[in-house]
């Protein structure tokens, strides 16, 4: 297990093994985690565990508190939502991320032994795939978890997910930063061996409490729903 670590102002990230992690015992975690197949419920937990342990270390009084799903999935602090919060599982490794003031994804990814070259196709567009063609096989494959965690994390951050189709989020081979939108993203290769990206912006430019269990929504969101 990694020790918090500061990639940005207001930013902080955690790693390490579900193997290593110390589940959480929070009520509402569990209550979740009962309705999930058995090795779901052990992931999840293990990534509220940590998720709490970072929370602990950067925003103790936060700790405690319940982290409920948003309409499209992503966790928020239902006490808290100006302080953003993301989860990531990959095979047995685990991330999690804390943003006060922001909106923040964390995607961690075991790569693969191989890669084909469609997904890098779809992944970095021809001239990226071309880029990494030389490489061997699970370099190749390495490269390619790097640059998903990064559009992982943008679409993430901006709480689609999947739907945001992180695909088409502009990812060179070997960067290490970027932009999408308002959001900036950080390929944290120097704190990862595993691929692991964070990316955080505003709070949708004006983030405003909404009620229920839909999650924090922007001020023109509220309007335009009432």
């Amino acid at each position: 297990m990694t020790a918090p670590r500061a990639v940005a102002d207001g930013v902080w990230v955690i790693t390490g093994e579900i193997s290593e992690a110390r589940p959480s015992a929070h009520r509402d975690d569990l209550l979740r985690a009962a309705a999930l197949p058995e090795w779901r419920a052990r992931e999840f937990l293990a990534g509220r565990g940590l998720l709490r342990r970072l929370l602990t270390a950067v925003r103790p009084e936060l700790a405690s508190g319940a982290v409920v799903p948003d309409a499209h999935g992503k966790p928020w602090l239902r006490a808290c939502p100006e302080v953003g919060v993301s989860v990531s599982h990959s095979r047995g490794r685990l991330a999690a991320a804390v943003a006060v003031g922001a909106r923040v994804g964390v995607d961690v990814q075991r790569p693969g032994a191989t890669v084909t070259a469609s997904f890098a196709r779809r992944l970095l567009g021809e001239t990226g795939a071309e880029a990494l063609a030389g490489l061997p096989a699970a370099r190749a494959a390495e490269e390619v978890a790097w640059v998903w965690t990064a559009q992982e994390a943008c679409v993430k951050a901006d709480g689609r997910g999947l739907a945001g189709r992180p695909w088409t989020v502009g990812v060179a081979p070997g960067s290490r930063f970027g932009r999408w939108g308002p959001y900036r993203w950080i390929a944290l290769r120097g704190i990862s061996a595993t691929p692991l990206s964070c990316a955080f912006g505003p709070p949708d430019q004006a983030m405003a409490w909404a009620g229920g269990e839909e999650g924090p929504r922007t001020a023109g969101e509220r309007t335009r729903k009432g």
